[in-house]
């Protein structure tokens, strides 16, 4: 399932590349505990965000905006190729569903002017690069890719210490073609997009937020993964690397934008991902936006 957005003067695509039941609840949110799941499974299965087995259902996508004066694509998703073995969903995939999202959308690799990453994780990362005679090279030609340069500098030191196999294959050879911005946290480009520091899940972790005047449309990337965490934003993922900075900055996030007409663009939801932040009790909803 993707889908197209229309909100103020922009349009935003939705390319889904996978999506399906992922982690173990248990595994995935440390601070779950079965209590909680039984009292919140009815709703969260209903909206598709929990598998029959337990596993949090997960969609990994990219989001296209298209501004007045560019069109930017927001976390490039898994790509082909790439060696991920601790994932074999991921693991030197080759299949043709993120390009036929992308051509659905009516865009080519060549029509795409910037790549922002809202962090450098496997998942975000991978149609950065294509295999073009045995390199990775650049799959947006003319883009520029916009890195944060304090997420690049965590991955730099990483990598330096042991091999990181995304920065490698889908960081790196961008940086090496001299396609790539290394960029502060607050980064703007003209009047209609610019970054905002959401640290936890990594250091240097940013959301993108697009609309002239006003965010009429945001992309939080990892900031979020689950509907149960927007329910309780407390809970922070296994994969967060300061879980309690991760925590606040989700809640404060969320207050942010409560109740506002701010279109938020979800990483991970379960379809249709796009929907406007409400209260629920002491916690919050996304409540679906339909195309």
């Amino acid at each position: 399932m993707s889908g197209t957005w229309r909100v103020g003067d922009l349009t935003i695509h939705r390319i889904v590349e996978q999506e399906g039941a992922f982690l173990d609840a248990f595994d995935m949110l440390p601070g779950l505990t079965p209590e909680l799941l039984d009292q919140e499974r009815g709703w969260l299965a209903a909206a598709g965000g929990l598998a029959a087995d337990g596993r949090l259902s997960l969609a990994f996508q990219t989001y296209v905006v298209r501004t007045p004066h560019h069109v930017v694509l927001v976390d490039s998703c898994i790509g082909n190729g790439k060696h991920r073995p601790t994932r074999p969903d991921w693991h030197e995939k080759a299949d043709t569903r993120f390009m036929d999202g992308l051509a659905a959308a009516g865009l080519g690799v060549g029509d795409i002017d910037y790549v922002f990453c809202t962090h450098l994780h496997a998942d975000h990362v991978g149609w950065n690069t294509r295999l073009e005679d045995g390199r990775w090279v650049p799959t947006f030609p003319k883009a520029r890719y916009v890195f944060g340069r304090g997420e690049y500098d965590h991955w730099q030191a990483a990598d330096a210490k042991a091999p990181v196999f995304p920065f490698r294959d889908s960081v790196l050879p961008v940086v090496e073609a001299g396609r790539a911005e290394l960029v502060a946290s607050d980064h703007a480009i003209g009047d209609h997009i610019r970054l905002l520091a959401t640290p936890g899940h990594t250091p240097g972790h940013v959301s993108v937020a697009f609309g002239k005047g006003r965010d009429e449309a945001v992309a939080p990337g990892d900031l979020i993964h689950s509907p149960l965490q927007a329910r309780y934003p407390q809970l922070s993922t296994k994969f967060d690397v300061d879980q309690g900075l991760a925590a606040v900055t989700r809640r404060g996030f969320l207050e942010r934008y409560c109740d506002t007409e701010t279109l938020c663009c979800m990483a991970h939801f379960p379809s249709p991902s796009v929907g406007r932040i409400t209260r629920w009790g002491e916690g919050f909803a996304c409540s679906p936006v339909d195309v």
